[in-house]
């Protein structure tokens, strides 16, 4: 059996302390994202376990009695799953007390992390985050172990004095730096395909943010005809991919997909993936997709806002797109709510089209109108023409053909030029 065909048969329970600070509202929504959390791993949930207290338990987490009871409701499962971060500590002594598997929200983001994530660029994230992530846990872990934790001097290439656990947190930060440089390369590397696309004229970029799971990538291929990956799992996308408007429009506009925001979703994660949200920053507009058929849906709007301004792109312009209609929502209540918003769902044709009039309205505005000559000793350049402009007319004569084309003024310019004629 592959470890992948373990992990899909593994049953889990997910289990949370509500504390008196958090309400019923957040708490059973940040508990039904862990639900579907445990969903993208392929684990079956099997059982919810929960505890109100003022505080966690410094021990294990639950409360005494309480671990009792999740003892005995853990006998039917493999993994449990904890809606906070714990310490290695409490980690520890909860498995030990229900002798079965914990793992914690943020360990659970990261597996998904890992297992997604394609590109280069993306697994050196991943990894980044995971050390970071386990580099305080191998401190603690130490603590706990005591003179365990120690090795003897001058063997395996550590110093004199060096134990092993200081050998592996240095191995992890050495790790760490190597990683950080390649990313450095390769960040290098996107500006400078960046700065050519930027010197390209008549291009204008949309960028796909939003809540994980909101319908970005069906939202991706039903704009652009590509074949990026559709799944009904958080964090399904983890690399940018970009891809032209389809059919092909004057301005040229490219569309990327981003990873996806979460509530909670740790601060070093959010760091790692900064770079894959860089085209946020670079876009001309925004397309900041909901899930409408949720009806939590307004968290998911708050939870994007503090993230995009949190990567400095809160002033990018944008459009608010209410997406999976046909599974649920209001319609009504969601045109009385948000005016401006495009309210559709990605699997109709109809409404894919409305939102794509929507974006080339955008990059439109500042279109201008002009009437170009093309002799006919200058037939090479009519594939320029119509690459770098919309044609509304065109009429040919003895001479050669008139055109009367819209398009950005640099780029009408620029051909008026070239034609000998001027602006």
């Amino acid at each position: 059996m592959s470890q992948e065909t373990r992990e899909k048969a593994k049953r889990a329970i997910v289990a949370a302390v509500q504390r008196s600070s958090v309400s019923d509202t957040e708490f059973e929504a940040s508990l039904t994202e862990l639900h579907q959390l445990a969903k993208t791993l392929g684990f079956e949930v099997v059982g919810r376990f929960t505890q109100k207290r003022a505080q966690f338990d410094q021990t294990a987490y639950f409360g005494t009695g309480k671990r009792e009871e999740l003892r005995s409701l853990a006998e039917d499962a493999d993994v449990i799953l904890v809606d906070h971060e714990i310490s290695p500590s409490q980690a520890r002594n909860l498995e030990k007390e229900t002798d079965c598997e914990v793992m914690d929200r943020t360990m659970v983001i990261l597996e998904i992390f890992h297992r997604h994530a394609r590109s280069r660029a993306a697994r050196a994230q991943v990894e980044i985050a995971r050390l970071g992530y386990m580099a305080p846990r191998m401190r603690e872990a130490a603590k706990l172990a005591g003179p365990q934790g120690r090795g003897r001097s001058g063997v395996g290439g550590r110093g004199a004095s060096e134990s092993r656990t200081e050998l592996d947190r240095r191995k992890v930060r050495d790790r760490i730096t190597e990683l950080k440089e390649e990313l450095a390369a390769m960040g290098a590397e996107k500006m400078t395909q960046r700065a050519r696309r930027q010197e390209r004229p008549g291009l204008a970029r949309v960028a796909l943010v939003g809540y994980t799971n909101a319908g970005k990538s069906t939202l991706m291929r039903a704009l652009t005809g590509n074949e990026a990956l559709v799944a009904d799992k958080l964090f399904a996308t983890l690399d940018t991919t970009v891809r032209a408007l389809h059919p092909e429009s004057v301005p040229r506009v490219l569309v990327s997909d981003t990873v996806g925001f979460i509530k909670n979703l740790p601060h070093g994660l959010v760091a790692s993936f900064k770079s894959t949200l860089d085209e946020a920053l670079e876009a001309s507009l925004l397309l900041h997709v909901v899930d409408a058929s949720d009806p939590g849906y307004e968290r998911q709007l708050a939870v994007t806002e503090e993230v995009l301004a949190e990567i400095g792109a809160k002033d990018v312009p944008r459009l608010l797109v209410l997406n999976k209609i046909d599974r649920g929502g209001d319609e009504s209540a969601l045109r009385a709510l948000h005016r401006k918003a495009v309210i559709m769902s990605a699997r109709r044709e109809g409404d894919v089209a409305r939102l794509r009039a929507a974006i080339l309205a955008h990059f439109q505005k500042g279109l201008v109108e002009a009437e170009l000559f093309l002799p006919w000793s200058a037939q090479n350049l009519r594939g320029e023409i119509f690459s770098d402009c919309e044609v509304v007319e065109e009429r040919a004569a003895n001479e050669g053909t008139h055109f009367k084309v819209r398009g950005e003024p640099d780029a009408v310019k620029r051909l008026k030029k070239k034609l000998g004629k001027k602006p």
